[in-house]
Formats: C-alpha cells, sequence, structure tokens
C-alpha cells in the first residue's frame, strides 16, 4: 500500500479528538484493557465468535496471563501487551477461519445499517470495514457521560445478531463478547488507523466484492479517504 506522509499534515477532520493529557482518563480491564475519556475517538474491532479455535484461543489464554502479570507496572505497558494481542488476532482473522457469514454482503449490510442508524444521533462514525468474520470501526461517542461507547457497540452487536441470525434462520451467539478498543492518539495515528482499515481487504487477500468499506464523503472531501483505493 502506499502512504503519503503528506496527508499527516492535513486538518484533521471536524469533530476529531486525540488522547489529551488534560482531560481525565479512565481505565477498566475485562480481558484487556479498555482506555476512556470524554469526547475522544476510538479505533474499534470485534469478530464472530466462532472466528478463532480453539487452539488459537489457547494462546491467547497465555498471553493473558502475561498481561495480568504486567498490569500493575504501568498503564503503557499493558496497552503495550494488550496491542501484541491484536496484533496476533488481526493476523489470525485474516485467515478467514470460522463461519464467515459477514462474506456475503447483504448479511455485511444488515451490521452497516445498524451502525448508520446510530450516526449522528449517539455518534459520528468515520469509517468503517466489514471483513468476512470481524469488523474495524473508526467511531467517536457524541456524549459518552450519557451514552458510552460500551453501549453504543451493545447496540451495534445485539440487534445487528437478532437481524443476521433471523436472516440464516439460526439461533445462538453471533460475536464474541468483549470488543477491542484503543483511543486515536493524533492525527497521524488516525491517518494510519483509516489507512489499515482501507487496506485491510487487499491485505487478507480478498476482492473488493467480499468486504464491505465506507468512509464518510465529508473526510473524503477533507483528504482523508483510503488511498489504497487511489494507488
Amino acid at each position: 500500500m502506499r502512504v503519503d506522509r503528506s496527508n499527516w499534515n492535513l486538518p484533521p477532520p471536524a469533530g476529531f479528538q486525540g488522547l489529551r493529557d488534560d482531560l481525565p482518563l479512565n481505565v477498566y480491564h475485562q480481558t484487556l484493557p479498555h482506555w476512556r475519556q470524554e469526547g475522544a475517538t476510538y479505533f474499534v474491532t470485534f469478530r464472530l465468535q466462532d472466528s478463532l479455535p480453539g487452539s488459537k484461543l489457547n494462546e491467547l489464554r497465555e498471553l493473558r496471563g502475561e498481561w495480568k502479570r504486567k498490569q500493575s507496572e504501568s498503564a503503557h505497558v499493558s496497552e503495550a501487551v494488550a496491542r501484541r494481542v491484536m496484533q496476533l488476532v488481526e493476523a489470525w482473522l485474516d485467515q478467514g477461519m470460522g463461519s464467515c457469514c459477514l462474506r456475503e454482503t447483504a448479511i455485511a449490510r444488515l451490521l452497516a445499517a445498524e451502525m448508520h442508524a446510530t450516526d449522528g444521533e449517539r455518534c459520528e462514525l468515520a469509517c468503517y470495514v466489514v471483513m468476512p468474520n470481524h469488523l474495524h470501526a473508526i467511531v467517536r461517542p457524541l456524549s459518552s457521560a450519557n451514552d458510552s461507547l460500551e453501549a453504543i457497540l451493545k447496540s451495534w452487536k445485539g440487534n445487528s445478531a437478532r437481524s443476521i441470525n433471523q436472516r440464516l434462520q439460526r439461533a445462538g451467539t453471533l460475536w464474541q463478547r468483549e470488543s477491542f478498543d484503543r483511543i486515536v492518539r493524533d492525527e497521524e495515528h488516525l491517518w494510519r488507523a483509516v489507512q489499515y482499515i482501507g487496506a485491510n481487504p487487499a491485505k487478507a487477500g480478498l476482492k473488493p466484492s467480499n468486504a464491505l468499506l465506507w468512509i464518510r464523503p465529508d473526510w473524503i472531501a477533507r483528504g482523508w479517504g483510503f488511498e489504497s483505493q487511489n494507488a
């Protein structure tokens, strides 16, 4: 993928807020650490329940044990371990394991419809890619105090699970419960995250028809498009 480094100097999209030192930062832990800050923009990943086999889940348990031993050292150390975990998970997800029901465009659009239903009402949805067994998105809650990122993701997952299960004439858990999320630090990090999303289908060896890509038109107008589509 060609990356134009000059674009890191673009004016940030309207409403974008990176990680700020002058605002309170709340951190809580499930399997992974989750950082929260009012007004922040997040890079989010969540996956289908069956997207990783037992052998990979065992590896993750070992890494989680390492993270638990290090979480008392500093927030930056625990974030580094969480980042390494997610790098492994993303590489595995791109191998296309599990049922991969999101490969079907009509199914992927059911998830996309739930995300767009919250755009402008509960959050600013910046961009996303729906891959065969997972999703990456950049999103900014409009009022974290009244409508948290957790609540928004829960509605995306819950509503889409009902629609997708009905479409597939199946029942049971569709999504892995915990999502991975990181606060986007600054404009450079935002640019890298946008380009990662845009390049994910090609990186996984997929045809354009096997993944659903979207980015806000007003971001494109400001120069914040997917470089991979212009290379």
